[in-house]
């Protein structure tokens, strides 16, 4: 970076040339580099290195968007992210992104930006009208508006908040850009690439210690980049390449270049978004556009720098006013003046680096006003020898320029005001601390008087904050902290360091005297920028009561735009001080929350979106069920088959009766794999199941299965399945596929959380095992095809409910469970999932001799419905055992989950929907599931409503439909007839209550 000297450089180039606000030399930018983009359709051009804001300063444009509520015009007020005025929409179609801060959008060819929040145009706004309106959108107006009448929230009130609410137009089609996630481990986690973020990164990566350094510009230095400073003899821009390229040699240091840390969490866990691709246009092929990245490190060194405030005085907002800081960093970083006359308003020191720096830039400084008293004689002398007017112990009271800043009405010590002409205000009201970070674990700042600012409070264990964060705004006391944490950092990871002496600077004055507010301003001052907050709105929540700091925020909305108040809290609470006679720190400050700057949905989301979110699960037999027709049906996450077509079969009705009438008389095969599998082990595992389900099982032997209850701590039931006992303390249970993650989160909460001591351990193994039910009369003659010689599964050797380790196809283990689910002869055999494909093709040649068949899940569902087995549509979170026919099987002697609420009275009233079955009167009438119970010659009404239909389906062992469902009292009922009335698809049909086992009531197939 070229050192300036003090004195004037060669003027900037005509105002009818491009960039003609760029300097003539200087910045870190590449001249020669140039980039084409757009401003609301406007073709200008920029320089590689760039920021959207530096590129539209240098074209001449300040204008750039308009306020959320009053839609004043707004310009440019930073450089960083700290911005609350220069929200832009960046690209278009799908691509397109509302509300990015043009000071952090960093320049590329071709790229689009558009203002928002303006019509017609951004100079001639229709919605400006609302400024003379500011009476009535004074502080708490939505409260006091909205109330009355009534009738007019719906039709008025509600519809337009709603378009009156948002700035910027988020994008029609969806996101064709790809968001990833990382995570890292380290021994030092280092946030912000300034100059106190380098000497630590340094200190610690020296030792050889993991280090992370994360930085949200694009280039890494800070305000080594904005400033005209030297260290050790070079510029301070040169002394921070060299720190990182010497980073970089590093093998054990990682640096995150445009990269936010937006949150600080527990356990020394941090979230940080990586912005990989948007410096261009279009991500590269299978390049993300951002990246999310969970960091756990052992020790965090917080050199997040300090924010620069605003004074609140009359038309503060109007474009052209400008953060001093801000100023110097077009200046010196990018080569930009943002005003050919630009006047200093300061309370610092600092503000006159600001002057030294726009005249070594070749621009003039008309006047410069300083608040204090007094000022140090050299820097007076050093501004009235360029011809600018210095006024000390005055102030700005008010602005003048219809859309930017033409003049400032300026006060002097003696009480008497003047205009002095500037198209450029650089406000200098001191530094605050980046403490949102250190906040975001619920821990407040404490105030620091000899700053007048907040500073990081106790802060997490393992975070140190150093240099500006801390409160050192000196460029040697950022040097010489960050080496010193950095090097303490390491040592407490195991490491040893040691803090080199900070290099030499040049010398620099620290002065400062605050003035939160002017006395008198002339036309409205805002403390938030964002929100359109004035002081006068502080004024009101201050007489109207609201004076608490947490109330004052949510009565006026100060700090709670994206900005998180990092320009306007301590503005604001400045002011709230003043009218209570309080100081700012009894005052207090709100905590701030995560994200310290706004994060893309999508980055939350990365890859899980479509069907990356819902990942489409194939049952093993999937290819099979492809070659010969299946027709497949989503079953939560999972592809199943419906039923399997064949030539000839006109509808499904016609296809389920054949398959359904095949597993009655003869063998059919159905995939049954995406039941929840859980593998139960350990020492206390028959413990723990007997306090998780609600029938016993402490007679369960080792080889045998049995049905459980669990219910949920409501007292209703959770999911039913089966429990089998493959070993003394190894258990699987069966979940139903729609409650599968939903169990295993259940039992990991009681494992974890209730009983803690007990010697279990649990895995979902659902996707290990492929399992096939093989039900029918040749059920075992098939099996016996398919299972390895010398197991016996004859109807004495392996009864119903038995279970055992087997092998098939010459010895591959395999698991073999006599249960049913559709009333026959049934077993369900479970082989590792590598193999599914070959177990299933092998079953179903095993079985040609016996006429298998394939049979899906609408089959499997008649079956079920013609046993009267409870399912999805009965287990649906409002059953209890006892509803569903189930409470004989519920333990007297144990302790479980849901016990004791399941005694509840509503729960045990005997007037409560009970499990039966439902069948036609008329012969051939068609059931409708859905549809409600009412008494024969009952008006239809919430009142006479008796129950509701839960599940039907077409009996071809009946030959009708039958149906289940839950009605008032129902197994004391059998033989009554009620209506299954269904209005939404007309149909009432006259219907039998009885028993809901429709097929073998005695159980003969199952045992056979």
């Amino acid at each position: 970076m070229t050192t300036l000297a003090l004195q004037r450089a060669e003027p900037l180039g005509s105002a009818s040339t491009a960039q003609a606000f760029r300097t003539a030399q200087g910045g870190l930018i590449e001249r020669r580099r140039t980039l084409d983009f757009t401003f609301d359709g406007k073709r200008l051009t920029g320089c590689h290195g760039d920021t959207l804001a530096s590129a539209l300063l240098a074209n001449g444009v300040r204008l750039v968007g308009r306020s959320f509520k009053y839609h004043r015009p707004r310009g440019i007020l930073t450089a960083g992210s700290e911005e609350p005025n220069a929200l832009v929409e960046l690209r278009s179609g799908a691509r397109r992104e509302p509300n990015t801060r043009a000071t952090m959008a960093e320049l590329y060819e071709g790229l689009e930006a558009a203002s928002q929040n303006r019509w017609p145009s951004l100079a001639v706004d229709a919605l400006s009208v609302n400024a003379l309106l500011a009476p009535v959108f004074a502080a708490g107006f939505y409260y006091k508006t909205f109330m009355w009448p009534a009738s007019l929230w719906e039709k008025l009130y509600e519809p337009m908040i709603r378009r009156a609410a948002g700035l910027g137009r988020a994008a029609d089609a969806p996101d064709p850009d790809i968001y990833d996630r990382a995570h890292a481990h380290c021994d030092v986690l280092v946030i912000g690439g300034g100059p106190a973020g380098l000497s630590a990164a340094l200190a610690a990566g020296r030792s050889g210690a993991r280090v992370i350094l994360v930085d949200e510009d694009f280039v890494t230095g800070g305000r080594l980049l904005a400033e005209r400073r030297e260290i050790g003899g070079e510029s301070g821009a040169a002394w921070a390449a060299r720190a990182v390229a010497e980073l970089q040699s590093l093998p054990e240091v990682r640096i995150l270049s445009r990269t936010t840390l937006f949150g600080v969490y527990d356990h020394g866990s941090y979230g940080a978004v990586e912005r990989v691709s948007d410096h261009v246009a279009v991500p590269a092929a299978h390049a993300p556009r951002q990246r999310l990245w969970r960091i756990v490190a052992k020790r965090a060194v917080l050199a997040a720098g300090a924010l620069e405030r605003p004074h609140v005085f009359g038309g503060n907002d109007r474009p052209g006013v400008m953060l001093a800081g801000a100023v110097r960093t077009y200046l010196n970083r990018y080569g930009v003046l943002p005003g050919r006359r630009v006047a200093v308003f300061t309370s610092s020191d600092d503000g006159w680096r600001t002057v030294a720096d726009v005249l070594a830039a070749g621009g003039t400084v008309p006047a410069v006003i300083d608040t204090r008293a007094s000022v140090p004689p050299q820097l007076r002398r050093m501004a009235e020898a360029a011809g600018a007017r210095v006024v000390v112990g005055g102030y700005v009271a008010g602005t003048k320029g219809h859309l930017g800043l033409t003049a400032i009405q300026v006060v002097d010590g003696y009480d008497s005001t003047e205009t002095i002409a500037c198209d450029c205000l650089a406000m200098a009201n001191g530094w605050n601390p980046v403490v949102h970070l250190d906040s975001h674990l619920s821990r407040r700042p404490v105030w620091n008087e000899a700053i007048h600012a907040f500073v990081p409070g106790p802060l997490p264990s393992g975070m140190r904050a150093v240099g500006a964060a801390a409160g050192l705004f000196s460029l040697s006391g950022c040097l010489e902290s960050g080496a010193r944490a950095g090097a303490e950092a390491a040592t407490d990871c195991g490491f040893a360091a040691s803090a080199e002496p900070a290099p030499a600077t040049d010398p620099e004055s620290e002065g400062h005297i605050p003035l939160w507010r002017v006395p008198r301003p002339k036309g409205k001052a805002f403390a938030d920028f964002q929100n359109d907050v004035a002081a006068t709105d502080v004024e009101l929540a201050h007489r109207e009561g609201f004076r608490a700091v947490e109330l004052l925020k949510r009565y006026t909305t100060l700090g709670m735009a994206t900005d998180q108040g990092k320009t306007s809290n301590l503005a604001g609470l400045s002011i709230m001080a003043e009218l209570t006679g309080q100081s700012i720190p009894s005052v207090g400050t709100t905590v701030f929350r995560p994200p310290f700057t706004p994060v893309a949905i999508g980055a939350f989301a990365g890859h899980h979106r479509g069907k990356d979110f819902r990942a489409t699960r194939y049952v093993p037999s999937h290819a099979w069920a492809e070659e010969n027709g299946g027709v497949f049906v989503e079953t939560g996450l999972w592809l199943r088959p419906a039923y399997f077509p064949k030539a000839g079969e006109t509808d499904w009705l016609e296809t389920v009766v054949r398959e359904v009438e095949t597993v009655r008389a003869r063998v059919g095969v159905c995939d049954v794999t995406t039941l929840g599998k859980i593998d139960i082990q350990g020492r206390d595992a028959l413990a723990f199941i007997e306090r998780v389900c609600a029938n016993p099982f402490a007679t369960l032997p080792v080889g045998k299965a049995r049905y459980a209850v669990l219910l949920r701590e409501d007292g209703f039931v959770l999911d039913d399945g089966t429990i089998a006992r493959l070993a003394e303390t190894h258990y699987v249970m069966t979940a139903s596929t729609a409650n599968a993650a939903k169990v295993m989160q259940h039992l990991e909460f009681c494992r974890q959380w209730l009983w803690p001591e007990l010697d279990v351990q649990l895995a979902s193994v659902s996707e290990q095992w492929a399992q096939y039910a093989v039900a029918g009369p040749r059920a075992r003659d098939t099996l016996r095809r398919v299972i390895d010689p010398g197991f016996d599964i004859g109807n004495e050797a392996f009864p119903f409910l038995a279970c055992a380790d087997v092998t098939v196809g010459g010895g591959i283990p395999a698991r073999l469970f006599r249960i049913s689910f559709s009333g026959e002869l049934a077993y369900e055999l479970a082989v590792p999932a590598a193999y599914g494909d070959a177990a299933w093709r092998a079953l179903m040649q095993a079985g040609l001799p016996y006429g298998i068949t394939a049979y899906g899940s609408e089959a499997l569902s008649v079956m079920r419905i013609e046993k009267g087995h409870a399912a999805g549509a009965e287990i649906n979170g409002q059953t209890t055992a006892r509803d569903l026919g189930l409470g004989g099987m519920l333990a007297k002697k144990k302790d479980y989950v849901g016990r004791l609420m399941k005694e509840r009275p509503a729960l045990t009233d005997p007037d409560r929907p009970m499990l039966v079955g439902f069948r036609p009167v008329e012969p051939g009438a068609r059931l409708r599931a859905g549809a409600h119970f009412l008494a024969l010659g009952a008006a239809p009404s919430l009142e006479a409503d008796e129950g509701v239909m839960t599940s039907v389906a077409y009996s071809p062992s009946l030959k009708s439909w039958i149906g289940i469902g839950l009605i008032r009292r129902g197994p004391e009922r059998h033989g009554e007839r009620v209506r299954a009335y269904d209005p939404v698809r007309d149909a009432d049909v006259e219907v039998e209550i009885c028993s809901p086992v429709f097929v073998d009531p005695k159980e003969e197939k199952l045992r056979v």
